[in-house]
């Protein structure tokens, strides 16, 4: 059994690496993002379609499916943002900040699990410190 083209697709999204469109990224080819991190598509590829069957029931049934879920659930967060409080219910301001961090914690652990580096719109994490 093998990863679908649509679960390598979302395991990529997650990993934080831009689509790859008409480009090729393969075992002897890394022009999608090798200009910036060369081979992390090539070692990426190549995980992905040689993993073994208990490492894609980890990476499907512990991973995406999670992934797929708090996607969701961050994606809904937004419902409520116009109100502040409904009876005994009273809106969490730190709701959506709360749910990106889980969200982007768990696609860093995947990164781990499969031994790639997370992609640049997911970044290494941690705490970022700017110019004063």
């Amino acid at each position: 059994m093998a990863l679908t083209t649509q679960q390598q697709v979302d395991v990529r999204r997650f990993a934080g690496y831009p689509m790859l469109g008409d480009t090729v990224a393969d075992d002897s080819r890394d022009f999608a993002y090798g200009w910036v991190a060369p081979g992390v598509w090539q070692t990426l590829f190549h995980r992905l379609a040689y993993e073994r069957p208990e490492e894609e029931n980890v990476l499907v049934n512990t991973y995406l499916a999670n992934l797929y879920l708090l996607e969701k659930q961050l994606m809904g967060a937004g419902a409520d943002l116009d109100t502040e409080k409904a009876g005994p219910w009273t809106r969490n301001r730190d709701e959506i900040s709360d749910r990106q961090r889980l969200f982007d914690d768990t696609r860093r652990r995947m990164c781990q699990f499969i031994g790639v580096a997370p992609g640049p719109a997911l970044g290494p994490g941690g705490i970022r410190l700017g110019r004063c």
